[in-house]
């Protein structure tokens, strides 16, 4: 106890991360699904298909974020990651209203993402019906499923296991890097070279970028041959988008290590960050029903963009132009995380 206590560091870790935690995911976790951007293609635009379209908007599952009158248009969207569902209203709609005709109108869904499959499903049961004024049957409503039409959960899982394993490994193996030094009394060593403190750090994340990859390659190909996940996209773009995610990754393993004093700190600052990015990440729940700001939160972490670009590159065939914005994101916190630790280490050189 008295150890703890001259460790205020890791006293403070010991209090303090529960407390937070217990805070931030008891407001942020929420299994409801809020707020998915959805498109809207009406070719009726009478009275009727507005109430269908207005009845779903005003559920607050689905926002209709985009408009047009072209499917494949909106369906690219969906592609890019920029929309989840799709709706069909055809120019027909009130004569299939009126006849009985089924179905009246098609949601195509990504159904990459299992908490969306569930969302929209229990939509789709309880939605009102406009035939309801008639006194005539619930409307049906055709649901088309891409990008995993079986529902498999193997296929929604494995692609985002690809980031979740690497985000854990590649923390843990860099948050006691700079650790491990000064208690090998190599940290002296390193502050005599000419070596400059940003030619330090990224040798150090230099091996494990090599060992990111390898890994990459070990998930990935386990995860096609043993559960049959199929691939659409590019491999060359799936390698490119895991390197900078694995250097983004190291750099905050780095950045954890610069601030702990021994490994035991390191690495429970490193299960600090992982929980949270694990929760936060959309992996476990679903994103669009997190509050504002523990969206906020969640894309403060590598893992939370990377997920979301690694399933458009694996299962929707997305392009790394199509992530751009994915891909952009997880290079500015690279350049974040790894200046940390840089200006960090010239602080002790001090």
């Amino acid at each position: 106890m008295r150890q703890l206590a001259r460790e205020r560091l890791t006293l403070g870790m010991i209090v303090g991360l529960p407390l937070i935690q217990i805070i931030l995911f008891g407001y942020a976790i929420n299994t409801d699904v809020r707020h998915m951007a959805a498109g809207l293609v009406d070719h009726a635009d009478t009275s009727m298909s507005r109430q269908l379209a207005g009845a779903l908007e005003a559920s607050q599952v689905l926002d209709f974020v985009s408009r047009s009158g072209d499917v494949a248009e909106l369906l690219g969207q969906m592609r890019r990651g920029d929309l989840r569902t799709v709706l069909y209203i055809p120019a027909d709609f009130e004569r299939r209203l009126s006849d009985g005709d089924r179905p009246l109108a098609q949601l195509m869904v990504d159904a990459g993402d299992p908490t969306i499959i569930s969302a929209i499903e229990r939509l789709v049961q309880f939605l009102p019906s406009p035939r309801a004024q008639t006194g005539q049957p619930d409307m049906p409503l055709a649901l088309r499923f891409y990008f995993n039409p079986e529902r498999r959960s193997a296929v929604q899982i494995v692609p985002a296991l690809v980031g979740l394993i690497l985000n854990f490994t590649m923390i843990v193996f860099t948050a006691v890097a700079v650790v491990r030094e000064r208690e090998r009394g190599n940290l002296e060593f390193l502050i005599t070279t000419p070596v400059r403190n940003y030619e330090l750090m990224l040798g150090k994340i230099a091996p494990y970028i090599l060992i990111g990859l390898i890994q990459v390659s070990i998930v990935y190909f386990a995860g096609t041959w043993l559960f049959r996940v199929p691939t659409v996209g590019s491999l060359l773009d799936l390698y490119l988008a895991s390197l900078v995610f694995v250097a983004a990754t190291l750099g905050i393993g780095l950045s954890i290590s610069t601030f702990a004093k021994s490994q035991f700190q390191a690495i429970q600052g490193a299960i600090f960050f992982m929980l949270p990015m694990l929760l936060l990440s959309g992996f476990m729940f679903p994103f669009d029903g997190m509050p504002r700001v523990a969206q906020w939160v969640g894309l403060l972490f590598p893992i939370t963009h990377f997920v979301e670009l690694v399933r458009g590159i694996i299962l929707r065939g997305a392009t790394l132009a199509d992530m751009a914005p994915q891909m952009y994101a997880i290079s500015g916190l690279f350049l974040v995380s790894i200046a940390i630790p840089v200006l960090r280490f010239t602080k002790r050189l001090d």
